[in-house]
Formats: structure tokens, sequence, C-alpha cells
């Protein structure tokens, strides 16, 4: 097997491409979320904390001196992230969570029963019944 045929036989597989859309869909969803949190989410927060706008917090390690810029410890980013991460966590929970329950469901529900014969399987079985009682 040549390696672009093997190469297209695994790209091609259900879980590659399933991956691939979720890896997209996941991609956008982030950034969804991180505008929700660094726009909406924080900001209140900041508010709800006296003002603080958290983008912004560090620790400075190394004042600035001369040309040479200070040395800074961001962690209000890390707070945001950690923010981000807790939301995108949530939401993941719950579409987990729903699926979950769907399935439930489906195991719960009982199988339909068989389907009776066909018409012709019954014509068919009177036929060979007729032929026996000969």
């Amino acid at each position: 097997m040549g390696m672009a045929s093997e190469f297209k036989q695994f790209a091609m597989r259900g879980n590659v491409v399933d991956l691939a859309v979720g890896v997209v869909i996941g991609t956008a969803f982030g950034k969804i979320v991180s505008s929700l949190v660094g726009d909406v989410v924080m900001p209140v927060i900041g508010l709800l904390v006296g003002g603080v706008d958290f983008s912004d917090m560090a620790l400075t390690l190394r004042a600035a001196q001369d040309d040479q810029p200070a040395v800074l410890l961001g962690y209000g980013r890390l707070v945001q992230a950690v923010v981000d991460f807790l939301i995108i966590a949530l939401a993941v929970f719950f579409v987990v969570r729903g699926i979950n329950n769907l399935k439930r469901k489906e195991e719960a529900a009982p199988p339909p029963p068989p389907p009776g014969p066909s018409a012709e399987e019954k014509l068919l079985t009177e036929i060979r019944d007729l032929l026996k009682a000969r």
C-alpha cells in the first residue's frame, strides 16, 4: 500500500474526522469563553473586589533600570486563565451530563418487539403446510 493511500485511509477514519471537528469547534468555543471571561465576568469580579483590573495585576520582580524594562510576574492573566478554564470545564461537564442522561433514557427503554412475519412469509408457510398435509 502506498504512503498516500495509507495516509488517506488513516485521515478518513471516523475518529480522526470527529476529532478534527471537535478541535475546530473547541477552538472557537474557547475564544467565545475567553471573551466572556475577559469582557463580562472579570470586570464584574473586579468591580466586586473594589475596581481591580485583573489583567494588569503583576508583581514587580525587578524595577526598570535605564533602558531595561521591569521584570514582572503577571499573575492577573493567570487568574483570568483559571476562570476561563473553570467556565469551559463547567460547560463541558453539563454537555457530558446531558449526553449521559440521554444514554440512560435510551438504555432504560425496552427493546421493540421483533416484527412479525411478512405477508410473503405467511403465504409460503401456508403453502408449506398444505404440501406437508398431502
